[in-house]
């Protein structure tokens, strides 16, 4: 039976008492259903129509895309190219906080587009990174970029907080970092996950862009075929936009003090270790930054997100970005799982976005001013 693993993201993940989320095609529930009650696993149908459930997503698209940027709907999920023509109207009418910039092209050619965003108040200033997108079909990481971009700029001059944050930081902001996946999960298929590169020997595209990092490569939690999920690639930093991206971060190690990666879904925030069960040496300011983000998080919609290092609370898995980084030398490294927990899965409404959006900018408002503060 061919299923699609929504959650976790590979079968190495699945042991006795795992709660699984899988996506089937229409023809093999007949067969499915009957092995699961057979095999007396218990089991709920989450959605039973998702083609429907993606056309009512993406159904209302026409009528609205061509509206003035001034205008811009930041509770719609937008295409690759509404997000960039986005990106390039703020570097033109907000060039006081707004720096516009590419750190590379993608396996297919595309620009890999990073706001910087913050005053130019002085030289030199610490900086936050933060990246949406690495998975293709979890959209609203895109979505809370934006939003995040959105807040600070309108925000700057009335929220003291806000101020505080553009005037001592610099945020660097991807909102797409697969780009070409991205694309594709708009135009061809809604739950790609992968970069797009092409694999001679097998007719399989792509490859995980948080399993692609030079940290622990292609061990536990990724695999190394080329149609799996979780492919870690030919080698480190094999696709372009991992390459570029942490060429970047490398630059800018002495700067950057935070990593601040969006995905979906789960609740979670996760930091360091993903690929071993052991503690980071400054777990205590990493552990209290996460605890107060949590509480920050779910102060707006009672909202509850497990937070922990990976390893123990997801999953282990080898070649992350968040991992790399920690292990770079930005000190404060950090995955989000956004929502929900598996109800909607990757296809989260757009209704959604706003309360999704507006508790996270919580968290990671708490997360910046903690950073702000010294911690020992």
């Amino acid at each position: 039976l061919q299923v699609d693993l929504w959650q976790p993201s590979s079968p190495f993940y699945i042991v006795e008492g795992t709660v699984t989320d899988v996506r089937v095609p229409q023809n093999t529930t007949r067969s499915l259903l009957p092995y699961l009650q057979q095999a007396n696993i218990q089991y709920t149908i989450l959605i039973s129509d998702l083609q429907k459930a993606i056309e009512n997503e993406t159904g209302l698209r026409s009528y609205r895309t061509r509206r003035s940027l001034s205008g811009y709907n930041y509770e719609v999920y937008h295409s690759l190219e509404e997000i960039q023509d986005w990106m390039q109207h703020l570097n033109r009418t907000h060039s006081d906080l707004v720096h516009m910039f590419s750190v590379g092209k993608s396996y297919e050619g595309r620009p890999l587009y990073v706001l910087k965003l913050g005053k130019r108040s002085r030289p030199y200033k610490k900086a936050v990174w933060i990246d949406c997108g690495i998975h293709a079909r979890e959209w609203i990481g895109p979505a809370f970029c934006q939003w995040f971009v959105k807040e600070a700029l309108q925000t700057y001059e009335t929220d003291p907080a806000m101020k505080k944050m553009l005037t001592q930081l610099y945020f660097y902001i991807m909102p797409v970092f697969n780009v070409d996946g991205y694309h594709f999960s708009w135009t061809n298929d809604r739950f790609w996950r992968k970069t797009r590169s092409k694999n001679t020997r097998f007719h399989c595209h792509g490859v995980d862009a948080n399993r692609n990092w030079k940290v622990k490569w292609c061990d536990e939690g990724a695999s190394f075929h080329p149609c799996d999920d979780t492919y870690c690639g030919p080698f480190p930093e094999s696709e372009p936009e991992v390459k570029a991206v942490a060429h970047f971060l490398r630059k800018h190690r002495k700067q950057i003090k935070a990593y601040l990666s969006f995905h979906a879904y789960a609740q979670m925030l996760l930091y360091p270790y993903s690929y071993k069960y052991e503690t980071i040496p400054n777990f205590n300011c990493v552990e209290l930054a996460a605890y107060n983000a949590v509480n920050a998080l779910q102060s707006a919609y009672g909202v509850r997100y497990r937070y922990g290092p990976a390893s123990s609370t997801l999953y282990v898995s080898s070649g992350s970005s968040m991992d790399w980084a920690y292990k770079n030398g930005i000190p404060y490294a950090f995955a989000f799982e956004l929502r929900d927990t598996g109800h909607f899965g990757f296809l989260l409404p757009e209704m959604l976005i706003k309360p999704t959006c507006t508790e996270t900018m919580l968290a990671v408002k708490n997360i910046t001013l903690h950073l702000l503060k010294k911690c020992h």
